[in-house]
């Protein structure tokens, strides 16, 4: 059965048992609720993912009662059904908050469609509240903190019911195309297309080829016509990542688009309108940026309409057990490995870190230690080198490099614990065989051959290290 729990809220005795039963095949769970009062009343005591709610119902219409249902708790998700004639109200109910609208008549599939896109979509807010953004608003200020949904989910429906520019901000592996994406996919823009860019990865001379298009012959080499990234989202959301990065003459002409709403392709003498929603993000302090004249004020100030600010691990360390938590759970579905949870050796080892490379380096981490990790808990020998202190075939350390004095004198004194000569043996011979495993794409007749183990030997050992040769085959 589906972890989700979907209500049915129509008063319409035979579409809400039909409805029903269309999501129960699709594996969710169902209740049902003859009207707003009897919806809210089921709300207060369960806990519900995603409500469809009809439009026209006696005590309470379903306008009213998806206010009350916001009110209560953002999380929920609400998809509204009503009559074709009545698409007013749809639209009217998007506005405040709800999802999507089907008109009736309603067909099945459609709806248990409509669901599990509304719910991937709510998901990816899950995963973004581990950034904990902190939103800037004429309003006031948004904090966001793993334990905190209710303040990201008003982050995204701020979000979701404007259309102007979003500037994320952070250090890199904080999340930040995570935070574009729950954004896009939770829009009135969710239907059409996400575009995202790279500043840094395309060269000047082709990156305004690439945004805005280009006629054939152009340049050398442009031996056909070809629309850029804005004509190709139209509709939608264009993520520009890296956007410190750009040159000055690109930002001129990002600002004219920007502020004329209309591009030109290389090589044309038309212009195109267009209808985008653009996100940028950047690791780099603009504003130091600006002073010194490499960026662009009047861009920074058209980008900088809605900040959103993703605060580097080492300031949040509280969030870390979550995080960990979060990983694990990921990883088990992943790789089809129950793993219970993480000994407190690993998880003070963890804590030790300053981890520069954020969200996404603690990421890497675990799932470091979901390959290498025998037992049903994550222990220190399976975290990376550089956490474990040990370096498997080298000198331990160096492993220690980066870390402060003091916390190196206690990793030396806590790893004292740590020297049995029967573990750190097999630690290391399970490291080599994945890594042989890998080399050589998980075929075990090549790995035995190459890494010089008798065949017999090697299969004994990925038996006692339940260790699965077919996860490292292409």
């Amino acid at each position: 059965m589906s972890q989700y729990k979907i209500m049915v809220v129509e008063d319409d005795i035979e579409l809400r048992a039909t409805l029903g039963e269309a999501l129960s095949r699709g594996d969710f769970e169902v209740c049902e609720a003859v009207d707003g009062v009897d919806a809210l009343e089921k709300i207060r005591t369960e806990e519900i993912n995603l409500v469809l709610l009809d439009v026209n119902m006696p005590r309470m219409n379903g306008l009213d009662c998806l206010k009350a249902i916001k009110e209560y708790d953002p999380s929920i998700i609400v998809i509204i059904m009503t009559a074709y004639s009545a698409i007013e109200d749809a639209v009217k109910a998007i506005k405040d908050g709800a999802y999507n609208y089907l008109a009736k008549p309603i067909k099945h599939q459609a709806v248990v469609d409509m669901v599990q896109r509304a719910l991937d979509a709510q998901s990816m807010i899950r995963t973004m509240a581990f950034s904990a953004p902190i939103v800037k608003l004429d309003t006031g200020e948004f904090v966001g903190h793993s334990g905190e949904m209710k303040k990201i989910f008003n982050i995204i429906y701020k979000l979701a019911k404007v259309d102007t520019s979003v500037l994320i901000r952070g250090e890199s592996g904080t999340g930040k195309e995570l935070v574009a994406r729950a954004i896009h996919y939770n829009s009135a823009r969710k239907d059409e297309k996400l575009v995202s860019i790279n500043c840094s990865a395309i060269s000047e001379t082709l990156f305004e080829s690439e945004l805005f298009g280009h006629e054939r012959g152009a340049f050398t080499g442009a031996s056909q016509r070809q629309i850029g990234r804005f004509q190709y989202a139209e509709g939608g959301t264009i993520f520009l990542d890296e956007i410190g990065d750009l040159s000055l003459a690109m930002q001129v002409k990002l600002l004219r688009v920007l502020q004329e709403r209309k591009f030109t392709p290389v090589g044309a003498h038309r212009e195109i309108e267009m209808n985008v929603r653009l996100m940028a993000a950047t690791n780099r302090n603009l504003e130091e940026m600006i002073a010194k004249g490499t960026f662009r004020e009047d861009l920074f100030y058209r980008l900088n309409v809605i900040p959103v600010f993703l605060p580097p691990l080492r300031d949040r360390k509280e969030d870390i057990n979550n995080l960990i938590q979060h990983f694990i759970k990921r990883y088990s579905v992943t790789h089809q490995k129950p793993m219970t949870g993480i000994t407190t050796q690993a998880i003070e080892r963890i804590m030790e870190h300053q981890w520069p490379g954020n969200i996404r380096e603690l990421e890497n981490a675990i799932e470091h230690a979901f390959v290498i990790e025998g037992s049903e808990k994550i222990t220190v020998g399976s975290l990376p080198e550089y956490l474990s202190g040990f370096r498997l075939g080298g000198n331990r350390s160096q492993a220690l490099t980066g870390l402060s004095p003091e916390n190196q004198a206690s990793t030396v004194s806590s790893e004292a614990d740590l020297l049995d000569y029967h573990q750190f043996k097999e630690d290391f011979e399970k490291e080599f065989i994945i890594r042989a495993l890998k080399a050589f794409k998980g075929k075990i007749n090549q790995t035995a051959l190459h890494a010089k183990i008798p065949k017999k030997t090697l299969l004994r050992k990925l038996q006692k290290y339940n260790i699965k040769a077919e996860e490292f085959r292409l």
